[in-house]
């Protein structure tokens, strides 16, 4: 079983990271996944945060007790949830954004310059995709092909490639750091 805590602040897409995570896993991975969300009153900038459940069998309480995963798209996500990432647990920041004070054999810190990839892709509202590329690289607790298939109907038509471009190129970095990570360890 994976919980999994996105947070970060409104407008970054922490939300629809759960969504198109959830309908992957249920849809795509043949396992089960429930969704909650919690978000400030502001439309944008408040602060933001959605939990997912995975598990091979139904679900039956939706929130995290422990997450094993985090990822912090901010400052003060990362402030607010870090404390409650498992021990071994999985972090993952934004390291243009987030800067982590965690004790390294605490948990497994990763950090990537999403903002930074989306822009070079041509629009900063990609950065969700980025890091959805890259969680599902370093975790592997979902498909990657079960994402893609997600995307459609909760991403907008007009910029799904876009959007399969910036998941790719979070994936691909993922991918790079866990095979660093490991040769590190041999």
């Amino acid at each position: 079983m994976w919980e999994i805590k996105f947070s970060g602040f409104g407008g970054q897409g922490i939300v629809r990271c759960a969504l198109i995570t959830g309908a992957a896993v249920a849809l795509h991975d043949d396992r089960f996944a429930t969704m909650t969300q919690s978000f400030g009153p502001e439309a944008r900038g408040g602060a933001c945060q959605s939990q997912l459940i995975i598990s091979d069998r139904r679900v039956l309480y939706p929130y995290c007790t422990a997450p094993g995963v985090l990822i912090a798209l901010s400052q003060e996500a990362y402030d607010t949830y870090e404390p409650g990432l498992s021990d071994g647990g999985v972090l993952i920041i934004e390291q243009d954004l987030v800067k982590a004070k965690v004790e390294a054999k605490r948990v497994v810190l990763h950090s990537i310059p999403a903002t930074r990839f989306a822009e070079e892709l041509g629009n900063r509202l990609f950065a969700n995709l980025v890091v959805l590329g890259f969680f599902t690289a370093v975790t592997a607790a979902v498909s990657p092909e079960a994402m893609k298939k997600a995307l459609p109907g909760l991403v907008p038509d007009r910029f799904l490639a876009a959007n399969i471009e910036a998941f790719d190129k979070g994936y691909q970095h993922g991918a790079d750091t866990a095979s660093r990570k490991a040769g590190a360890v041999h």
